[in-house]
């Protein structure tokens, strides 16, 4: 069977995977058994999909291995893909663009270096440990200046409440007194989202932020806290060794405790949580307003990054 249209020789080179002085030097021989053969495998199964266009190419591979010659799924979808065709259907998909759903605005994004003072930004997710035949949720809220954890509740059911709201209630307890706003950044959990927790704080100083949908990124400093403290948890306080509930909780207290005021902290140039924020509160770190002055971007901080070295790039190659 004869091909029934031109191949470009730079898409040709490309499937095959060769060199372009490489495919003209064969294409200067004979043809060999394989390629005639290739050749007449690429007319049929674009004869195939002609005939049966609702069908993708698992199915042309089958028919034609059971009428014609024999022939893979591999084969047939490289040659699917190399003459850009593909299954046909009277159900047209249409793509809409997401609507924006996010009850509550992001007022962080990846300016999370700029946080100045304790209190003043503060985190919270959720977290599961699977001890034994025990299964364990646990919320945390976090400091971002200071890294501290201000508040934590565990349940021992899926889907279980109250470890969100008595952590929130905790928070506001502990903001009391305080003038100055404090940010709440979670991401948009059903929890977080609903009316009751949300109650919580209505006549607080707490202002909500939240992460848009389907980006963990926005929530860098509670991702990172999770993950170290569950390596620690399981490695070093040894939690997979609790037989129940309570030793989970006596576990989870000391190591809270412990997180607080002895571990040191890379990211507070390894000092203790503790210790970094009576430092700030004793005037011995720099007190500064970084913060107030940020610029709110959705584009990654990494992205930004490359962007600003390409520029950069630019400019030293047009220097004359």
């Amino acid at each position: 069977m004869l091909l029934s249209r031109d191949y470009d020789v730079k898409d040709l080179c490309l499937l095959l995977g060769v060199s372009r002085a490489g495919f003209y030097k064969w294409k200067k021989q004979d043809k060999s058994k394989r390629r005639i053969y290739g050749e007449m495998m690429i007319g049929v199964i674009e004869q195939v999909h002609k005939e049966h266009p609702s069908h993708g190419y698992r199915w042309v591979a089958a028919f034609i291995r059971i009428n014609i010659a024999s022939c893979s799924e591999s084969y047939a979808y490289k040659v699917f893909r190399f003459l850009g065709i593909k299954s046909e259907s009277k159900h047209q998909v249409h793509c809409r663009p997401r609507k924006v759903r996010d009850k509550y605005p992001n007022l962080i994004f990846s300016t999370w270096e700029t946080v100045d003072r304790p209190l003043q930004v503060i985190v919270s997710d959720m977290t599961a440990f699977h001890v034994s035949w025990l299964y364990i949720e646990v919320t945390f809220y976090f400091d971002v200046f200071t890294k501290q954890i201000l508040a934590w509740r565990m349940a021992d059911k899926h889907g279980a409440r109250e470890q969100y709201t008595e952590g929130l209630e905790d928070v506001a307890s502990l903001l009391k007194g305080c003038k100055e706003p404090t940010i709440l950044h979670t991401d948009q959990g059903s929890v977080y989202t609903s009316m009751a927790y949300n109650e919580i704080i209505k006549d607080t100083i707490i202002v909500r932020s939240m992460s848009r949908a389907g980006k963990p990124t926005d929530n860098p400093v509670n991702e990172a806290l999770n993950g170290w403290i569950k390596e620690e948890l399981y490695m070093d306080f040894h939690l997979d060794g609790c037989r129940s509930r309570v030793e989970i909780g006596s576990v989870l207290t000391r190591y809270v405790s412990f997180y607080n005021r002895q571990r040191p902290c890379w990211a507070l140039s390894y000092d203790t949580p503790d210790s970094y924020y009576r430092r700030f509160m004793a005037g011995e770190l720099a007190h500064e307003d970084t913060f107030s002055r940020r610029k709110l971007d959705a584009t990654p901080k990494f992205a930004r990054k490359r962007i600003l070295e390409a520029e950069r790039g630019n400019a030293i190659t047009n220097i004359p």
